[in-house]
């Protein structure tokens, strides 16, 4: 056998390798060329995890010479991420900055030649290659020395390396790199090295796709650089596969994980304005905003001709509402602008310019109309516009949806500031934030927590004149409530009315102080101021529970019943197991049926055991929020005769409880509806649904059942 041209250690290479294959039979002699058939000439092995294809016809042959290297699944290592020596890259294969473009990448250099009469083809790609043996081109297979690790023929046998013609094409099954035995196998059309762009850029990556899947033992899958035992490949020194296996990630959606590869890559390359960039796109996936702000301009600090590091700055600013400095970026001379972006961008910039005229004279309907228009063109990350939002809805007296529309912000992480020379309605952008949030901790009557707020704004923008007037007002203010607060604890109610009015001149719309003077005016029997109050205090904030008790209470005092047993039911609803309510409710009842004539001789606190005998009237009564006892019994029955007076004792004992009977004979819809068959059964529901249920129950345990669900 002729040796001619090689090594010494690769002869004895390729005798070790040829012995063992000729015990394995797959080869009986290279001078024989005796080879198994139906394992090499007849089957295209192109895809290992594709169906085997026949072969039809000769392999046809071209002078090609340029090479489009593939990344073989028999070879025992992966992608190296380096082009073959030897290699002629074809100028439609570059981009701007002259970085390879295409998806493929060589395998590892310094194989054998093929022997005369077998050739290489690829038939996948837009280039096939032919690699001829003795021809002088450059050949990418694997060393002979390395032995096959992956490719098994049907019959069992190793296939030997170079012998079958192999296609190249990508496995369009799905994306990213899987494992294939010991060899990297590149799937869906992506290959060892992703496209490249600007400083090593990558072409556009997608949103997460379903994670990847082990197609074999041993290796590592793309997107799990952390979580299968992958820490080696952090130890890489080669930047650029770090990065590739980066983009990887980032296209599966493992965004934390690219973040790490990209922070790798930048720790030994610091001066790649691509790697920070793609940081930057990571850190946006992640909403870490001022972070990926700050990559993206050092990207272009390193490389100011970076175009596509300054759109992506561009269109980050127009997210978060920074319209100004967005046009700079996406508006760069010499570069045709993203037209999507642009008008996203105008929009923007004039929702926001109506937002401020509005709020300069004080319209809220309009200022909360722009700002939705603006989040909902595009700047849904801009926390100023969220806090806009919520200055409104304040404004307006929804406090509620005010507060929901702050916290909101909190998932934009604005720890950090961005640009403190930027201004929002005059005020520094981070000053904006606690500017509002004052605003709301003063109407929700937290006034230290105002107080903080409006001091951290206050730091940040001390020149602010909006700042200034409300920090000094809540100062005002807080001063006011707390010499109330003391007057009112020494029964000086007068002078308590006029602290608290003292810090309604500053603060007209403050809830609690309306609340607080109220109480004062209940307690020198000025009714009618006080429910003055606390009509406004709830015009204010809807739900406030103090501010409708006191009302009801003065309502009481003035004998407006009909107004204080509306009152009272809006709080027996809320609070519905308080019995210092179901009592005033019950009285405010009594009195209300007095005015009108009604005999209420019969009325006791905590009322009768109401019967029930039609479905409706009994789906009504259980729908309460409260709990309702119901008694289902028969009138003929002993066990229910007896029971009866111990179910009057709980109603009055537990007034919290809405106690009721069903007559099973008289009224036999009902007991078919609850499907009761044994009478005395006692049902608890809450909110029309079944809590317990309690067939021919003791006395001890029907009272603990009742107690239990009137806490």
């Amino acid at each position: 056998m002729a040796q001619s041209g090689k090594p010494i250690t690769d002869i004895r290479l390729d005798s070790l390798n040829d012995r063992l294959r000729n015990s394995l039979n797959c080869v009986e002699d290279d001078n024989d060329n005796n080879f198994n058939k139906p394992d090499f000439r007849e089957l295209d092995l192109g895809s290992p995890v594709s169906p085997l294809r026949t072969r039809g016809g000769a392999t046809a042959t071209t002078t090609t010479t340029t090479t489009t290297t593939s990344s073989s699944s028999s070879s025992s290592g992966s992608v190296s991420g380096r082009n073959g020596q030897g290699q002629v890259v074809k100028k439609s294969d570059l981009n701007h900055s002259g970085e390879l473009s295409g998806t493929a990448e060589s395998s590892p250099t310094g194989g054998r030649g093929f022997k005369p009469g077998h050739s290489r083809s690829d038939s996948g790609g837009t280039h096939p290659l032919i690699y001829s043996g003795g021809s002088g081109s450059s050949v990418t297979s694997p060393g002979v020395n390395v032995l096959p690790s992956g490719n098994i023929c049907p019959s069992g046998r190793i296939l030997k390396t170079g012998m079958a013609s192999r296609s190249s094409k990508t496995d369009v099954l799905g994306s990213g790199t899987g494992n294939y035995g010991h060899g990297s196998i590149m799937r869906g059309g992506t290959g060892a090295k992703s496209a490249v762009g600007c400083g090593g850029e990558r072409e556009s990556v997608g949103l997460a796709s379903p994670a990847p899947t082990n197609l074999r033992g041993g290796g590592l899958m793309v997107g799990e650089p952390t979580r299968r035992g992958g820490a080696g490949l952090l130890n890489s020194n080669d930047p650029e596969e770090l990065k590739r296996l980066g983009n990887e990630n980032y296209k599966k959606g493992y965004f934390l994980e690219a973040l790490t590869l990209y922070d790798k890559a930048i720790a030994i390359s610091p001066g790649n304005a691509a790697y920070h960039c793609n940081r930057a796109a990571a850190l946006i996936s992640l909403k870490r905003f001022p972070e990926a702000v700050r990559e993206c301009e050092e990207a272009i600090r390193l490389d100011p001709g970076y175009v596509r590091a300054h759109h992506r700055l561009g269109s980050l600013l127009v997210s978060l509402g920074q319209v100004e400095n967005a046009r700079r970026h996406l508006c760069i001379p010499g570069h045709q602008t993203d037209p999507v972006e642009l008008q996203k961008l105008q929009v923007i910039e004039k929702r926001l310019s109506r937002c401020t005229d509005a709020r300069r004279v004080g319209d809220w309907k309009n200022v909360l109309r722009e700002a939705e228009a603006a989040i909902a063109s595009g700047a849904d990350s801009c926390p100023q516009l969220l806090a806009c939002r919520a200055e409104a809805l304040l404004k307006l007296h929804r406090i509620d949806d005010a507060d929901s529309s702050l916290s909101s912000t909190s998932r934009l992480h604005t720890s950090d500031n961005l640009n403190s020379q930027i201004k929002f309605f005059g005020i520094a952008s981070d000053a904006y934030l606690p500017f509002v949030r004052a605003q709301l901790e003063l109407a929700l009557g937290r006034f230290e927590d105002a107080l903080t707020a409006i001091e951290k704004a206050g730091q940040i923008d001390p020149r602010s004149v909006e700042v200034s007037v409300l920090l000094s007002n809540i100062r005002m203010v807080s001063q006011a409530r707390s010499r109330g607060n003391a007057l009112f604890k020494s029964e000086r109610y007068t002078e308590a009315c006029s602290a608290y009015g003292e810090g309604l001149r500053l603060d007209p719309s403050n809830s609690v102080l309306l609340c607080n003077r109220a109480a004062c005016w209940f307690k020198l029997e000025k009714w009618e101021l006080s429910v003055d109050d606390c009509s406004q205090a709830l015009r204010i904030q809807p739900n406030y529970t103090k501010a409708l008790l006191r009302r009801a209470a003065s309502n009481s005092k003035l004998e407006r019943w009909a107004e204080a047993v509306q009152d009272y039911e809006v709080l027996r609803r809320e609070l519905a197991y308080d019995n210092e309510i179901a009592e005033a409710l019950f009285h405010a009842q009594v009195a209300l049926k007095k005015s009108r004539g009604e005999d209420v001789s019969n009325m006791q606190f905590g009322g009768e055991v109401e019967s029930v005998s039609c479905l409706e009237q009994f789906r009504a009564a259980i729908s309460s929020p409260c709990a309702s006892v119901v008694h289902f019994l028969a009138s003929s029955n002993l066990q229910c005769k007896q029971i009866s007076p111990v179910l009057d004792a709980l109603c009055a004992k537990y007034p919290s409880i809405n106690f009721l009977k069903v007559d099973v004979e008289g009224s036999p819809a009902i007991a078919n509806a609850e499907h009761v068959r044994i009478v005395p059964t006692f049902k608890i529901y809450k909110n029309g649904r079944r809590v317990k249920e309690m067939i021919c129950p003791s006395k001890e345990l029907l009272e603990s059942s009742v107690r239990h669900y009137s806490n």
